[in-house]
């Protein structure tokens, strides 16, 4: 009877470190997702040019953030 409980704890000992792993590993995956908010121009120049200010502003930070 003793056995029986010994090797039984471990086995819910390691499923539950397992299913616990597997939630963490899940609940992380999948990444950032970047929405971008609808621009308000009132002309097409106007979001011509918050399109490449843009454009630039994520070309320059992205050096800083390597470090």
């Amino acid at each position: 009877m003793v056995a029986y409980f010994n090797v039984f704890g471990r086995q819910l000992a390691m499923a539950t470190l397992g299913g616990t792993a597997a939630i963490a590993t899940l609940s992380m995956s999948g990444g950032e997702k970047k929405t971008i908010p609808p621009i308000g121009a009132k002309s097409d120049d106007e979001e011509k040019f918050i399109k490449e200010f843009l454009a630039q502003a994520e070309k320059e930070s992205k050096p800083a953030a390597k470090h």
